[in-house]
């Protein structure tokens, strides 16, 4: 059978990319709107096509760049559209929000290039964010459907099928995947005959199903030992309490004196705030990586050494290759890293379609706890309201 080839938008450092390698298929053209970025791939994949801000490009543009004809078949589209409108850590405007307009890009793209198969990834919000966001000191009455929670993720996927595709989604915790972090994602997947089952889990957390345990920062960073370690450095005022903290530690571990020392008027508010003068364990996968390993809330300290985490173990973490060059500023690398797709979930979703256009057998085991949470998948959202267990389609060609 020919080479299974993808178009790759909002490309980023390639995670998403390299796993779709791993897994047999080859990545023909690129899209990346920020320069560094493109610098990056340019330094790692000289041959694939580079394209700039996906708005510039026609479909028509995008075939003549990756060298298709007009009528030729395109077998898959992936793209994570910038996260920040659907994050639940920011104002969530949805698509109204600039950055969110590309998305609609994205959909149109969909449309107009008739992949066989197509993914969206995107942050756990896309979930929960509704179209159109109403403060909730100006909510009179009952919410209007574009305003309820979901109202997003409800346009697309009834955009997705009016298009033609069918279907599937779920929220991915990289860690089933073999990933040694705690990385939680939505993955849309889309086909034009019939819907998809989930990812096929190759680890878990406690064992279940004869899988593989997860894998831990100490896995990740064996050999970084005597590796030259780049990173940006802690203040003063915060390693003074770092001295004091043993590996798997946060601020709630030093005396009840210097918590309130430490956290000022964050020790009287809400929440688990764990992520405040965080140790990683050397024993557990690493907390999600963020786009900057010293913001207060969500620190990301060495188990023993007095540092962040340095941009070698951001790679590990991530699972690019540690040949892997980054371009930019030191804050550009960790932004890069920090933002990407982790290798193994791109992997699990190259081979699952890859197995799905072979027609191979397809490992469905029903009720894994893909997440931390519940009410994550397309079955979920289809069933709201109604009590019944939702199971997948049995795949076995």
């Amino acid at each position: 059978m020919k080479k299974i080839k993808a178009l790759s938008f909002f490309s980023g450092a390639m995670g998403l990319d390299i796993g779709l390698e791993k897994a047999g298929i080859e990545v023909i053209l690129t899209c990346e709107s920020e320069k560094f970025i493109r610098d990056t791939i340019k330094l790692n994949r000289p041959k694939v096509k580079v394209l700039e801000d996906i708005n510039k490009y026609s479909a028509k543009d995008i075939r003549r760049e990756a060298g298709l004809k007009a009528n030729e078949t395109i077998d898959l589209i992936v793209g994570g559209p910038p996260c920040q409108a659907f994050s639940t850590a920011g104002k969530r405007l949805s698509i109204n929000e600039n950055r969110g307009i590309v998305f609609l890009k994205y959909l149109e793209l969909i449309k107009e290039l008739k992949p066989t198969y197509f993914v969206i990834e995107n942050v756990r919000g896309l979930l929960s964010v509704p179209l159109r966001h109403v403060p909730h000191d100006k909510r009179k009455g009952k919410l209007k459907t574009i305003e309820e929670k979901g109202g997003t993720l409800n346009y697309i996927l009834n955009y997705l099928n009016k298009i033609g595709y069918k279907t599937s989604f779920n929220l991915y915790n990289s860690a089933n995947f073999g990933t040694p972090q705690v990385r939680e994602r939505v993955v849309i997947i889309g086909n034009k005959k019939e819907k998809l089952p989930y990812l096929s889990p190759t680890h878990s957390e406690n064992i279940e199903h004869g899988l593989k345990p997860w894998n831990t920062f100490k896995s990740a960073v064996k050999g970084l030992t005597s590796t030259k370690h780049d990173h940006v450095n802690f203040p003063e005022k915060r390693l003074k309490y770092y001295r004091k903290l043993k590996e798997g530690q946060n601020w709630k571990n030093l005396p009840i004196k210097l918590q309130k020392e430490a956290m000022g008027k964050s020790f009287y508010s809400g929440g688990g705030k764990t992520g405040f003068l965080r140790r990683l364990s050397w024993n557990k996968p690493s907390p999600t990586l963020v786009t900057d390993p010293m913001m207060p809330a969500t620190d990301l300290a060495h188990p023993v050494e007095d540092r962040p985490l340095s941009i070698q173990e951001y790679k590990r973490i991530q699972e690019f290759p540690d040949s892997w060059n980054l371009s930019g500023s030191i804050r550009n690398q960790y932004k890069q890293i920090g933002n990407a797709v982790p290798v193994s979930l791109g992997k699990a979703i190259g081979k699952l379609i890859v197995n799905h256009m072979l027609k191979k057998k397809i490992k469905v085991i029903n009720n894994f706890r893909y997440s931390r949470y519940v009410n994550t998948s397309d079955l979920d959202w289809n069933n709201r309201g109604n009590k019944k267990t939702s199971n997948q389609k049995t795949f076995n060609f």
